[in-house]
């Protein structure tokens, strides 16, 4: 990803002090941020913190109750209508009549927009090519997800907001996927993607925005939220004698320790590794297969939010 060149159309989202209520509960509280043209943007931060919300706000689908939100120089409330033409979304949620074929909601989607694109040619770019004539009931899981996509590009838009696109999806399904978000952002199509999964944050986006708590906790690219999280170590291995966990806990650079099966991962700050190969040497205890892991997102993600990725 090129930072300089994605960025050079300027931003055509820009999102400032958006506050949005329900009843008691603020889902959004203050976020703002911009995204440039022909970007990959994403949000990542724990269930429940804001992220649908917001990029629902963005869209148009739900009015701030505080703040200032333009896509391409728009308002998405007095502008709704050229809006919906510009701005693409895959939900989170989304369903369509069991008994509809893929081509009858494609004929569908398409006849909201001016210029929409070929039916075929999207079906085949979404890897649903030959499916045509199936019912939406009989789709697998990832063949709904494919035709949610194919329904959000259907009119051509500046802007697609992909909103956890890949969950439940097999690895080899997910990774298919990516390709083909690679492919729309080549282009010239922004992307705001919307995921759990740090991996695919990693990949795909040019910059991430870590929400927690309707809030905005930072805002970089990937490899700039991962040097945040540079003094954490992630050790790995297996112990030759059993060996109680206060001992690891106690030592003065380790922030976790936790088991899985017989092995133990041990992650800390500074030279933590030392210290544990120190500690269990003292006790003649050998660490086998001991691996020692650089940080990655993940490990930012917990550095900000306090949460694993892939819990709430």
């Amino acid at each position: 990803m090129v930072r300089d060149q994605a960025g050079a159309g300027g931003p055509i989202i820009e999102v400032a002090g958006l506050v949005k209520r329900f009843g008691e509960l603020v889902a959004v509280d203050g976020l703002s941020f911009d995204v440039d043209e022909g970007e990959v943007f994403g949000f990542v931060g724990p269930n429940g913190a804001g992220k649908t919300t917001t990029v629902e706000c963005v869209a148009g689908l739900r009015a701030p109750d505080e703040g200032l939100v333009r896509v391409c120089g728009l308002d998405p409330q007095a502008d709704r209508d050229r809006i919906r033409h510009l701005v693409g979304m895959q939900l989170q949620s989304s369903t369509l009549p069991d008994r509809l074929k893929v081509r009858e909601a494609l004929w569908l989607y398409a006849s909201f927009y001016p210029n929409p694109a070929d039916e075929r040619a999207l079906l085949t770019e979404v890897g649903l090519d030959g499916r045509h004539d199936r019912r939406f009931g009989k789709l697998s899981g990832g063949e709904k997800q494919r035709l949610s996509l194919a329904l959000a590009l259907i009119g051509n838009p500046r802007i697609a907001i992909l909103d956890e696109l890949t969950t439940g999806l097999d690895p080899q399904a997910r990774r298919d996927t990516w390709a083909l978000i690679e492919r729309i952002r080549d282009r010239g199509t922004t992307i705001v993607l919307v995921t759990h999964y740090m991996e695919e944050a990693e990949r795909l986006c040019d910059r991430v925005a870590v929400v927690a708590a309707g809030r905005l906790v930072a805002l970089d690219t990937p490899e700039g939220l991962i040097k945040r999280a540079e003094d954490t170590e992630r050790i790995t291995f297996r112990p030759s004698a059993e060996v109680d966990e206060s001992l690891l806990t106690a030592l003065p650079g380790v922030t976790g320790v936790a088991r899985e099966g017989r092995r133990l991962i041990v992650t800390g700050t500074g030279d933590v590794a030392a210290q544990v190969i120190g500690a269990l040497t003292a006790r003649q205890v050998q660490a086998l297969d001991l691996r020692i892991d650089r940080p990655t997102l993940d490990d930012a993600f917990l550095a900000l939010t306090g949460h694993p990725s892939d819990q709430p």
